[in-house]
């Protein structure tokens, strides 16, 4: 019995194991927070679970973010908050794992009360804000897929007395198809309040060509484009607000009132990024915050926040605002690429080489930096220099950012506690060339800190929206099966604008054909005194026909610019189909030796006219090619049409000309 209740263990155990892995894979990673209180002073910390290492990537870290509860917030990774009032307050904690599988850990917020307060001095906090500065945006991870993700806004009463104003939140890009966010949780301190929905007007169309955020200059809505841009201040509110409206679908308002002179404000959204939303890891979605100051004024703020959409917390990225990008409009635009680096090293960085592999269809010589962190001027042409700066070098494939000269602290550095100071990027516009082909793009930057290895990212890529393109065609056809055959045709084709390669295209045509049609055949009648008597008749048609012609769909395949091949289905019926029927018929007779002889009295001639609607339906599979302008233009084209019913055959030339 012993030896059998042994065996059982034996066998069952490695099932067992491997049930307890496969559970505690299954169980949501926990930081559960802890505190030690002093007064009204209290220190945060919380008990991390180990990070699964990327393979390949560079060291895994946490990075972090606190809400105290009373309208603050850190940034580090153990804060010490002083509260101004005795209460008791929720501190919760966002933690983002970097470098790291799996999804970030949770935690759950955690009470602390506060029965006595510190004098004032002890409670003072610096200032976020720069001089002239009244809003700030901050969030503390960038998007990813079906994960929570904290939106802060900050704002500051610069005026010189109390006032009551309203702060606009505009999300959900109109270039987006699905939404990117939902609002799951705000929390509003100061007596805030959410208000209903005013009605903004529509008075600009909406916006297609809103993929292309890049810009020589910081503007509003020109030529229906949206550009992103740091803070702006405005003082056309009406203006704005219908500009926003025709950018972003959803927007929130968060009213407030009696803001002291020099008060600055909190306020934290909990963002739900959507499953549905765009998973193109390459792409930019931004938000809109309008902050109006004082309500009975119409001076207010703009800023728009751009993000990059991530599937993993990699803070070495590269992305393009040109994810699905309009090809009509886009020749004399500049797109926009970014590539954002942390030293994640024990030691500062003191050079920081970017390698950024740059398709040929882009314009190299038209590259313009737009941003950059570390700042620093750009390095001079042709001699060395001993100050700080950074360097730029174009080759065939590539252009070479290198920061020379510079101090960016490590992660992993002793006494650095600020994140943010151990970040950089790049941001950079280009135009494409002048020969630039409508195709899918790829790009990504090896990052090299000092003399290390190289840290590659995510693939930044460029496409283009199908687009329409709406064809002229007409032509002639022949059908080698019928006399006297003429048909000429007028029609439109359907297919995306100017595609590179393979396409889809579908076409309407309506011909005019007439044909003539001989048919000979006898009848033979036995009379009454016992003859037999033949009639041969000769029967002549002319046909006039108007006839539709549906290709609802043909596969065609651009080789260059100036030859195109293609094959397809047409369905073709006869809208109208007039027949001028003439039948001739002469007379013969049989006599008894079974000679046939004339009769003129049993000759005959016959007219009738027939005039059917919607027959003479036909199915064919047609192949042919074309020479000219093949992707917009006119061009010159043959096509041999074989139909499952008699007549089989049809040939047609015709000219198109595609816009």
């Amino acid at each position: 019995m012993r030896g059998y209740i042994a065996l059982y263990f034996i066998v069952l155990f490695p099932f067992l194991c491997l049930g307890q892995i496969l559970t505690n894979d299954t169980i949501p990673r926990i930081a559960p927070i802890s505190y030690d209180i002093q007064g009204n002073q209290v220190t945060y910390s919380a008990e991390m679970p180990p990070l699964n290492q990327i393979a390949g990537a560079p060291k895994a870290f946490y990075t972090y973010y606190w809400e105290f509860g009373d309208g603050n917030y850190s940034f580090k990774s153990t804060p010490t908050h002083n509260y101004k009032k005795p209460d008791t307050y929720k501190a919760k904690l966002w933690a983002t794992n970097n470098y790291d599988n799996g999804k970030p850990p949770a935690s759950r917020p955690k009470s602390v009360t506060i029965n006595t307060i510190a004098d004032e001095a002890s409670a003072a906090v610096s200032s976020p804000f720069l001089e002239d500065e009244d809003l700030i945006l901050k969030r503390n991870r960038e998007p990813v897929p079906d994960q929570e993700m904290v939106f802060i806004t900050s704002y500051k009463n610069t005026n010189n007395y109390a006032s009551s104003g309203k702060l606009y939140l505009f999300y959900n890009d109109n270039q987006f198809k699905n939404d990117n966010f939902t609002i799951e949780d705000i929390r509003m301190y100061h007596g805030e309040r959410i208000i209903p929905l005013e009605a903004v007007s529509e008075v600009l169309p909406e916006n297609d060509d809103h993929t292309l955020l890049a810009s020589s200059a910081h503007g509003m809505l020109q030529n229906k484009t949206l550009f992103v841009q740091d803070t702006t201040k405005r003082k056309n509110l009406p203006l704005t607000l219908e500009q926003s409206k025709a950018l972003y679908r959803n927007y929130q308002i968060i009213a407030f009132d009696d803001m002291q002179p020099g008060e600055e404000r909190n306020i934290f959204r909990t963002l739900k990024t959507t499953p549905k939303m765009i998973k193109d890891t390459s792409a930019i979605v931004t938000l809109r915050s309008v902050y109006v100051p004082d309500e009975n004024f119409d001076n207010h703020t703009v800023k728009d926040t751009e993000m990059e959409i991530v599937t993993s917390h990699d803070p070495n990225k590269m992305s393009s605002n040109g994810w699905f990008m309009n090809y009509r409009l886009v020749r004399f635009k500049r797109l926009k690429f970014k590539v954002r680096f942390q030293n994640n090293g024990e030691g500062p960085a003191n050079t920081i080489k970017l390698e950024v592999d740059t398709p040929e269809m882009f314009d190299k010589s038209t590259l313009q930096i737009d941003g950059m962190y570390p700042e620093c001027p750009i390095c001079p042409k042709e001699r060395e220099v001993n100050y700080s700066c950074l360097d730029t070098m174009l080759q065939k494939d590539k252009i070479i950012f290198q920061f020379n000269r510079i101090y960016l602290p490590g992660s992993q550095q002793k006494n650095v506690s600020a994140i943010d100071s151990t970040k950089g990027f790049v941001k950079y516009s280009m135009k494409f060339g002048k020969d630039f082909h409508k195709k899918k793009t790829k790009s990504r930057t090896a990052i090299y800190f000092d003399k290390n290895e190289p840290i590659i990212t995510n693939y930044a890529t460029t496409r283009f929206m199908p687009g329409i393109s709406i064809g002229a065609k007409a032509g002639y056809s022949t059908t080698p099966e019928l006399d006297n055959h003429t048909e000429y045709f007028v029609g439109a084709t359907l297919s995306p604008f100017k595609s590179y390669r393979m396409y889809y295209q579908a076409e309407l045509m309506f011909s005019t054909a007439s044909y003539d049609e001989l048919r000979n055949f006898e009848t033979r009648v036995i009379s009454p005194n016992g003859a037999e008597n033949i009639l041969r008749f000769s029967e002549s048609n002319q046909f006039n026909n108007i006839t539709a012609y549906i290709v609802p769909g043909s596969f065609r395949y651009n080789f260059n610019n100036f030859l195109a091949m293609g094959a397809g289905v047409q369905l073709k019926f006869d809208i109208t189909r007039k027949n001028d029927q003439e039948t001739t018929g002469e007379g013969f007779f049989l006599d008894a030796d079974g000679n046939i002889v004339r009769n003129p009295e049993l000759d005959s001639f016959t007219t009738r006219k027939f005039d059917d609607s919607y027959t003479n339906m036909q199915t064919g599979v047609f192949i042919g090619m074309n020479l000219g302008v093949v992707r917009i233009g006119p061009s010159l084209g043959v096509r041999y049409v074989y139909n499952f019913d008699s007549p089989n055959s049809q040939i047609q030339f015709y000219g198109i000309w595609k816009f």
